[in-house]
């Protein structure tokens, strides 16, 4: 194991610094090529990456998917493998790349149903949120997700030299350490300028930078800010899945619902090509199809 170790180690420096991944996908990652580097040894008792052949690979896979684990999730974990075999393959550790010819298990797409304008309009216009700092941080976070479109990532690193409240835009870090600028509602700003505010007032976390902390002073986790998002939408929504992701979706569902350019919406999102963005389209057809059926003549009724 010591050998693949090695290995794994200089694969993760490799997607820290040269890939410049988030610790979140490499921490990931990681633990994907270690589970499946330990199946091959105690199942087949590889010693080297050259002993690694596509069979070994099937295998895991099947036993993957006989544990219950379903297609995504083991996509996600092939996905990491891939990634660590092409790094192999790039420092001549192996000839060739035993998932070359593997296709990925096929899956159900889920539809993603985001909030309503109501749901949003209710959470954040209601009475659910103190005056302290606790009350006005999770306001804030509630209004930046669906104002913004941020990831749960990139808000949770998001400094305060990064706010520009004055001119109204916001500087995020987004994948691959991507800077981009996202301009900020009046409503939004005056929002963080409150919480920001109160934050000036507990002397004990000036020291840190970072624009949203617990009380103790501590970065919020990403743990944290599910629960928050959670808590917060289940007193207005019936929705299943209420989580920072879907408030991430209905950022961009709303947007196109009313009329925003597709290619808007991709450079708000931080999206490298439209077709990352093209999923939150569907959401956005009935209406489409709802103001179609209402303005075209052959629809009136005589």
């Amino acid at each position: 194991m010591v050998f693949f170790m090695q290995l794994i180690e200089s694969f993760k420096e490799y997607l820290e610094l040269e890939k410049k991944y988030s610790q979140h996908t490499v921490s990931g990652y990681t633990k994907d090529v270690i589970a499946f580097v330990t199946y091959a040894q105690e199942n087949f008792e590889v010693v080297n990456s050259a002993e690694i052949q596509y069979p070994i690979i099937r295998s895991w896979i099947i036993q993957l998917s006989e544990r219950g684990i379903d297609a995504v999730s083991i996509n996600r974990k092939v996905a990491s493998l891939k990634s660590f075999f092409k790094y192999l393959m790039k420092c001549k550790q192996i000839e060739t790349n035993p998932l070359l010819q593997h296709k990925a298990l096929k899956t159900q797409k889920k539809v993603q149903i985001p909030f309503s304008e109501k749901e949003l309009q209710n959470v954040l216009q209601a009475h659910y949120f103190s005056d302290t700092f606790e009350g006005l941080r999770d306001k804030a976070i509630i209004e930046l997700f669906y104002t913004t479109g941020v990831r749960r990532s990139e808000l949770i690193s998001l400094k305060i030299h990064h706010l520009d409240l004055e001119n109204l835009t916001i500087k995020v870090l987004g994948k691959r350490n991507k800077e981009r600028i996202i301009p900020l509602l009046s409503t939004t700003a005056t929002v963080l300028k409150n919480y920001m505010a109160k934050r000036s007032e507990l002397t004990e976390i000036q020291d840190n930078d970072n624009v949203f902390l617990m009380l103790k002073g501590v970065k919020i986790s990403q743990t944290f800010v599910y629960r928050l998002i959670n808590s917060y939408l289940s007193m207005v929504s019936e929705k299943t899945k209420k989580s920072p992701h879907v408030l991430r979706h209905t950022f961009a569902t709303h947007l196109l619902n009313n009329g925003a350019d597709l290619n808007s919406v991709k450079e708000l999102l931080g999206h490298s090509s439209l077709a990352s963005t093209q999923v939150y389209t569907h959401s956005s057809l009935a209406e489409i199809q709802k103001v179609y059926g209402n303005a075209h003549p052959r629809n009136k009724k005589k």
